[in-house]
């Protein structure tokens, strides 16, 4: 007997690629589940399949960054400034990133890279340990988001929020709709999809010096004139990176998709006063926010 949920959450998340940098992404999960009925004649309660599975993959993956722990352009290491903090240093051949955070905001996988395959085989050892003895198999499917325009990868954190949206590399894959006097303008639209492709937002607020950055040794090291560098104080602990110039917007605000959407109004509107401008602007699936100007 199989039990199926489509749609059952979206995980959002940045990974370590070697090639493009940290990358946002967003991908819907469905669930089929094989197994003999239970007393109650279900492979398994559509309740705990909803809460009990979407727990587990969110514990694992979700609003953290995510990493190949075999590629060697990467390296993770124990952090020297906090208990139950971690180093990760990324040396892309777009850009480096060095990082510090709280051991839960990474995710190691035991590959050379993530993809979708790679994260489907980590998710799926991990969930098949916590299920019932009648259920056999487990498929989850992962997806992008299908979308006909044009969309960007951005990561961020936000040290504001009480959640794991905190978490200073976290990111997702996001659409935008962008109006001119009430008519969709493609061109703008692609504008910026192209300018955040990969990107990593920062807010000016979180800016510090390179005296009162906290990364591993090797990284303070391997420092350019390019790179700033962001860091606060959460709730779940002490959050650092640095970023290259290149891979790297800052904004006047904090990165909320409401503030991130005003702030790209207001971009267009001191270019441009005359028009008038809406900004659709997403959070990875089916969320986001709007602004005018």
């Amino acid at each position: 007997m199989q039990l199926f949920v489509n749609d059952l959450t979206v995980i959002d998340f940045s990974y370590c690629c070697q090639h493009r940098g940290i990358v946002g992404e967003s991908w819907i999960v469905d669930v089929l589940l094989d197994g003999a009925l239970n007393e109650m004649s279900m492979v398994l309660d559509f309740a705990v399949v909803k809460k009990q599975i979407k727990a587990i993959i969110d514990e694992a993956v979700d609003h953290k960054l995510v990493i190949p722990i075999k590629n060697p352009a990467i390296s993770v290491s124990d952090s020297s400034h906090h208990q139950d903090h971690q180093y990760v240093d990324l040396r892309a051949k777009r850009a480096s990133y060095f990082l510090q955070s709280p051991q839960c905001a990474f995710a190691q996988i035991d590959a050379e890279q993530i993809t979708i395959n790679t994260v489907t085989k980590h998710l799926t050892d991990i969930i098949l340990e916590q299920l019932p003895q009648n259920v056999q198999g487990l498929t989850l499917t992962l997806r992008p988001e299908v979308i006909k325009g044009d969309f960007y990868h951005y990561t961020h954190g936000l040290k504001l929020h009480d959640g794991n949206c905190q978490r200073i590399a976290h990111g997702h894959r996001s659409k935008i709709e962008l109006m001119k006097n009430g008519e969709r303008c493609p061109d703008l639209e692609y504008f910026w999809c192209n300018r955040w492709q990969d990107i990593y937002i920062a807010s000016e607020d979180d800016r510090v010096s390179q005296n009162q950055i906290e990364l591993s040794t090797s990284a303070m090291n391997d420092l350019s004139p390019d790179h700033q560098f962001f860091a606060y104080v959460a709730p779940q602990g002490r959050f650092d990176i640095a970023v290259e110039q290149n891979v790297l917007e800052v904004v006047d605000c904090d990165s909320t998709v409401e503030l991130l959407a005003d702030y790209i109004a207001r971009q267009l509107k001191a270019q441009q006063a005359k028009h008038d401008y809406t900004v659709i602007a997403y959070e990875g699936v089916g969320k986001g926010a709007i602004a005018n100007a």
